[in-house]
């Protein structure tokens, strides 16, 4: 069994902005004074009474924990804190007197206080800085603004400039379209050449568009109309001059 046990455990609120100071060391050392307050019920008259207490609490440097520094940046005023830590009794001598003073050392320290926007400041920045998490600000950017921009990028508008280039129909109007314009006149010597073709481009869209529907199947019934009156020929074969003969008497 240990010898002994020296611990303590506080809840409480913060009477004052922690007071940093920096020993010759260079590790900050912030104190506070937390207030614990605790009621109860007189039996006799039947109130409440509440009893507070304060402590002097010392936030220090060790090694690469830095929480000297984050107590004198976090706590403050009214902060509800979370504290453990032990009770060390220091000497210190002021005007040639001797004096003693019993405090608490902090070795854990957690912000409670979750009202304001100053709170939920305090407690995302402690987190952030004692256990390396990126607070709220820093995973926000990450996520939606920066993919957002790269998502209506990427609305390739390419396809729409492919489809013209592939249809058919959409050719012709990109030859003679305004377009082209400007580039037959970059070529001088054979603009008066391009023109006509341009006219031609456009005079042959709608040669194209009688001959798409059934340019052969027209001179096909032409072909078939002759072959019908070669084969009505049958009734002049049989004539009824037979039949005069016949009923002559001759």
């Amino acid at each position: 069994m240990a010898r002994g046990i020296n611990k303590v455990i506080l809840i409480g609120n913060a009477g004052n902005d922690a007071e940093v100071r920096f020993m010759p060391s260079g590790a900050a050392v912030a104190n506070v004074n937390i207030a614990t307050t605790e009621s109860w019920r007189d039996r006799q008259t039947g109130q409440m009474q509440e009893r507070t207490e304060w402590h002097r609490v010392a936030f220090m440097d060790r090694g690469n924990y830095r929480l000297g520094q984050i107590a004198g940046d976090f706590i403050k005023k009214g902060s509800k804190v979370y504290v453990e830590g032990s009770l060390r009794t220091r000497e210190w001598e002021k005007d040639g007197i001797k004096r003693y003073t019993t405090e608490i050392v902090a070795n854990e320290m957690q912000l409670l206080d979750g009202r304001g926007d100053n709170a939920g400041q305090q407690s995302g920045g402690y987190d952030s800085m004692q256990g390396g998490q990126g607070g709220y600000s820093n995973n926000a950017p990450q996520q939606g603004y920066g993919q957002a921009p790269q998502q209506p990028a990427a609305p390739q508008q390419s396809a729409p400039q492919h489809a013209p280039q592939g249809g058919g129909f959409n050719q012709p109007p990109q030859q003679g379209g305004y377009g082209q314009a400007p580039q037959q006149p970059a070529h001088q010597p054979a603009a008066p050449q391009a023109q006509p073709q341009s006219f031609g481009s456009w005079g042959n869209a709608p040669q194209q568009a009688p001959s798409q529907p059934a340019p052969q199947q027209q001179p096909a019934p032409q072909q078939r109309a002759p072959q019908q009156p070669a084969q009505q020929p049958k009734p002049q074969q049989a004539p009824n001059f037979d039949d005069f003969d016949d009923d002559i008497p001759f």
